[in-house]
């Protein structure tokens, strides 16, 4: 906390540059509601761009028309520049649409700016209970004494036989509300930070990769000295301190018996009359899913870095042709001394990153236009003889809802048929949204078809201001 350290901080710390903004209100309401509200790792650029459309729009009609005039592409464009450091865009492998994602340096910022707020109540119990357990658990853990160790199973299974002859006898000891109101709180608070620290998590393995990156691409030496020092840290992901860790977290939670004894516990305690009075967040009875598909995303990310640095150690290239290779050596030795650098504003733009080569014979020769004689000036107006409506009744079926239901489906489970999936939740588009069920089985899960059994599946449809039952009849289909 020296005063030069701070300085750097201000200037170079997103965070901080983020809370000097001049806009940091639209910045940290809006992010929040997207992102974090939500629990949405990613976003594509069309749905943010849409949402962000609207939240300026009403904005606009709050505050005045010519309140944040900017369109909402420029805005996100402008966030996730390496000078502002806010939102993280990118590309999905295989895909040509960017994606947004946010950094841990914002959601820090957020995450503080929550803090402002003042508490109606500040418990304290719960955090020193904490402290003494964390202390209890690194004391007994790093001792070496067997005699020791047993010594204090001993006492802590005497403290446990005479809690339970106290219950025998009557002498039930129960917390108080404020005890658990206390508690609550303090889980609460350890729930939403466990989830912001998997976005800081997955950053920081980002890093990791980026260093080994940067030492290929600068290195100078024997070909096969760099083989040997990029396969000596090309597990450096998994086994740096945070990927210890994260592995572990991964494997507790992963447990089936874990999940469920986590339901249930969440499940009591926000029945319980003094939680039920603070109100809480809705969002914490399923807390141990959204943990999942955070710590899933986390596990992909480390999965498809892993596998980049793979395909990068195994490109045959680098032997078969070394001249192509030193030059984008070079080419990224200049990319990382630029990075840093804020490049000119462009002094002209072309179309393309090539020229177009046109021969002089291959043009064709001059061809007169015909000029358009009109007969006569008596125009009538026409009526059309279709109907027009049809064109304002189009529909779409919202494939990312249909992927969630399956997902939610499979979730503790190894397969799922397609008929149980429209009992829970039944078609609303008819034809079209069963034909994008069969379509996304046959794209992101394992379907099978069991031509020996059959199902029913059923939806109504508004005809002629009649509510009408459609049916098809098909074999079973299974979603692994």
């Amino acid at each position: 906390m020296d005063h030069e350290t701070l300085a750097a901080l201000r200037r170079h710390h997103p965070a901080w540059r983020l809370l000097r903004s001049d806009h940091a209100e639209l910045i940290a309401s809006f992010l929040h509601q997207a992102f974090i509200v939500s629990n949405i790792r990613v976003i594509p650029a069309f749905d943010l761009q849409e949402r962000l459309e609207d939240h300026l729009f009403s904005l606009r009609e709050k505050l005045d028309e010519g309140a944040y005039p900017r369109s909402a592409i420029e805005y996100l464009n402008e966030w996730a520049e390496p000078e502002k450091g806010w939102l993280r865009k990118f590309y999905r492998q295989g895909s040509d649409e960017p994606q947004f994602d946010l950094t841990p340096a914002t959601e820090k910022a957020m995450t503080w700016l929550e803090q402002l707020g003042q508490r109606t109540f500040v418990g304290t119990e719960s955090r020193l209970l904490t402290l003494f357990e964390l202390l209890r658990q690194i004391s007994e853990g790093s001792e070496e004494d067997p005699e020791k160790r047993l010594k204090e199973l001993e006492r802590r299974k005497c403290e446990i036989e005479e809690e339970m002859a106290c219950i025998r006898r009557g002498e039930l000891p129960v917390l108080n509300d404020a005890a658990i109101r206390d508690r609550f709180q303090q889980f609460g608070q350890m729930a939403r930070e466990l989830l912001a620290d998997f976005r800081e998590v997955e950053h920081n393995f980002r890093q990791l990769d980026r260093r080994v990156r940067e030492k290929i691409a600068l290195w100078d030496g024997a070909k096969g000295a760099l083989i040997d020092e990029v396969m000596g840290e090309r597990d450096a992901i998994a086994d740096s301190d945070q990927g210890r860790s994260f592995g572990a977290f991964w494997e507790f939670l992963l447990s089936s018996r874990r999940q469920d004894e986590l339901s249930l516990l969440l499940e009591t305690v926000l029945n319980l009359d003094p939680v039920k009075a603070l109100r809480p967040d809705p969002r914490l009875r399923r807390v141990h899913h959204d943990w999942l598909e955070a710590g899933e995303h986390t596990q992909r990310t480390v999965a498809q870095l892993s596998q980049q640095l793979r395909r990068f150690l195994d490109n045959q290239a680098f032997l078969e042709n070394r001249r192509i290779m030193e030059i984008l050596r070079g080419i990224e030795s200049h990319a990382l001394r630029l990075r840093d650098h804020k490049m000119p504003p462009a002094f002209m733009d072309i179309d393309e990153a090539f020229a177009r080569i046109e021969l002089p014979m291959e043009r064709k020769l001059f061809e007169p236009r015909f000029k358009t004689r009109i007969q006569t000036d008596d125009f009538k107006l026409g009526h059309a003889d279709f109907d027009a409506s049809l064109l304002y009744e189009q529909v779409r079926v919202d494939r990312r809802r249909l992927l969630s239901h399956i997902r939610k489906a499979l979730r503790g489970k190894s397969e799922v048929s397609l008929s149980d999936l429209v009992e829970t939740q039944p078609l609303e588009q008819g034809l079209m949204e069963l034909i994008t069920y069969l379509q996304l089985g046959v794209e992101s899960f394992r379907m099978e078809r069991k031509a020996g059994e059959t199902d029913t599946i059923r939806w109504w449809v508004e005809e002629n201001g009649k509510t009408v039952c459609r049916e098809a009849q098909m074999p079973r289909v299974i979603f692994r």
